[in-house]
C-alpha cells in the first residue's frame, strides 16, 4: 500500500521519535525537530524535492556514528530500512541515503566526497545551524559533559590542521571545539538563507567567547 508524503513524514517523525528516546541531551528528538524545521525555512527559498529535504532532515541523525563505535554506515542502512519498508521510491531512498553519508561536518575533511544535491544543501546548512548559535553552545557543552570533558585548559591549543581522524579522535576541552568547527560554519553555508542566520548566530559565539575567557581570566 502506497501512503501519501505527509502520512510517511509523520510515520517518520514517529520512528525517529522512539529510535531516539533515549538518545544524549545534544543528539535526541529535540535537535532532529528543529534541524526539520530549520529546513523547511531554508528550503522555501530553493528549488528542491520537499519530501527528501523532510527526510533526510528526520533521519540525518538516525545513528550518529559517534554513540554506535564509529559505525559511519550504520544511519543510512536503518534510514534505508525504514524507507523500504514503507514502499518509498528507489531514487527518493538513495538520495536520502547519500545525503545521510555525505552530509556530516567530518565529511569536509575527505576531500575525495563526490556526492552533493541542493537538497543536501539545505539540510546540511539546517544542521549546521543548530550547531551554533546560543543552541550550539548549549549543545556543545552538554556533549563535553557527557564525555567529561574539561572545560577548558590553557595548555591545550586547539588544533586548527585536523584531519579526519584527529577530528573524530579528539578529546579536547569544549572550549577548543569553538576554534576547530563552530566558528568554522559560518563560511560553509551552502543557502542564501543559511548564511543569513549563521552570521547572527556567529556574532552571538563571538560574544560568549569574549565573556568566557574574561571571566575565565578574572578580568571582570
Amino acid at each position: 500500500m502506497t501512503i501519501s508524503d505527509a502520512q510517511l513524514i509523520e510515520a517518520t517523525i514517529d520512528f525517529v521519535k522512539t529510535e531516539l528516546k533515549n538518545a544524549e541531551g545534544g543528539h535526541d528528538w529535540f535537535h532532529i525537530e528543529r534541524v526539520y524545521k530549520n529546513s523547511l525555512l531554508i528550503a522555501k527559498h530553493e528549488n528542491v524535492n520537499v519530501t527528501v529535504v523532510s527526510l533526510a532532515a528526520l533521519l540525518h541523525d538516525i545513528a550518529d556514528p559517534k554513540f554506535h563505535n564509529g559505525d559511519e554506515a550504520l544511519g543510512a542502512r536503518i534510514a534505508s530500512t525504514f524507507l523500504l519498508k514503507h514502499n518509498v521510491d528507489s531514487e527518493i531512498i538513495e538520495h536520502v541515503t547519500q545525503i545521510i553519508d555525505n552530509m556530516s561536518f567530518k565529511n569536509s575533511f575527505d576531500l575525495n566526497t563526490s556526492f552533493t544535491s541542493k537538497e543536501m544543501e539545505v539540510v546540511q546548512d539546517a544542521d549546521r545551524l543548530d550547531a551554533i548559535g546560543a543552541i550550539g553552545i548549549a549543545r556543545c557543552f552538554n556533549y563535553g559533559g557527557f564525555k567529561n570533558r574539561a572545560l577548558h585548559n590553557p595548555d591545550i591549543k586547539p588544533n586548527l590542521n585536523m584531519t579526519k581522524a584527529d577530528y573524530k579522535n579528539s578529546e579536547a576541552p569544549t572550549i577548543n571545539h569553538f576554534y576547530e568547527k563552530l566558528l568554522l560554519l559560518k563560511d560553509q553555508m551552502n543557502t542564501k538563507t543559511g548564511q543569513r542566520i549563521a552570521l547572527e548566530r556567529h556574532k552571538y559565539m563571538e560574544g560568549f567567547l569574549k565573556q568566557f575567557f574574561a571571566e575565565w581570566n578574572g578580568e571582570k
